[in-house]
């Protein structure tokens, strides 16, 4: 299988740390794609019409992508304990911690879009306060949460590529919150997110 990749992307990221907690990352070959909304990659929007990574080429079957599928997929394909639980309520606290881990990748985007990325003349301050505050309150939303009670699950693994993103970016930063900062400093360190290192800069 391949997946098409971007070394600064938290969502493509996101599924290669997954692959490496499931033991089947030895089963991908991982190709770098740049990509942004003002930047077509045409061999991305071939596989997918949002021309967005990651996709997952499987041979002889249909692409895949968003992480959240892709994720999904990993998790059928090895003999471990599923990291998107099956029992009902340890499931639907995994996937709302990654709805929410994704939510504030996307809102971290919003934020670069207003700070960096736009022209300044066309950019919005109040939009960009307005992802800020969604980031800030998230972390205090974390900081109540008991993380590390709960065994490792795929909400785990979107929160941690997020926050370390997030960090990568220079975004508003969740190190004011000791609960959420002391959790993601021992996740950093599991081999999953060693060997899967952010690198480069958006190219629009």
């Amino acid at each position: 299988m391949k997946l098409l990749y971007q070394t600064h992307s938290p969502f493509a990221r996101k599924a290669l740390v997954f692959a490496h907690e499931t033991g089947i990352s030895d089963q991908l070959t991982v190709e770098h794609h740049e990509t942004s909304p003002t930047n077509a990659n045409a061999e991305v929007f071939a596989e997918n019409p949002l021309g967005k990574v990651p996709v997952l080429l499987r041979p002889g079957r249909s692409a895949l992508f968003d992480s959240d599928v892709i994720c999904a997929f990993f998790d059928t394909l090895h003999d471990g304990r599923p990291l998107i639980p099956t029992d009902p309520e340890e499931r639907w606290a995994a996937l709302r911690l990654q709805a929410l881990a994704q939510e504030m990748a996307q809102a971290g985007i919003a934020v670069r879009w207003e700070s960096t990325r736009r022209p300044e003349q066309l950019r919005y301050p109040q939009l960009q306060e307005g992802y800020e505050l969604k980031l800030k309150e998230s972390y205090r939303w974390l900081e109540r949460e008991n993380l590390s009670e709960s065994d490792l699950n795929i909400g785990h693994i979107a929160l941690a590529t997020t926050l370390d993103w997030l960090e990568f970016r220079d975004l508003p930063l969740f190190r004011d919150s000791p609960g959420l900062t002391r959790w993601f400093d021992e996740f950093r360190q599991r081999q999953s997110m060693q060997l899967t290192p952010l690198s480069g800069e958006t190219h629009d």
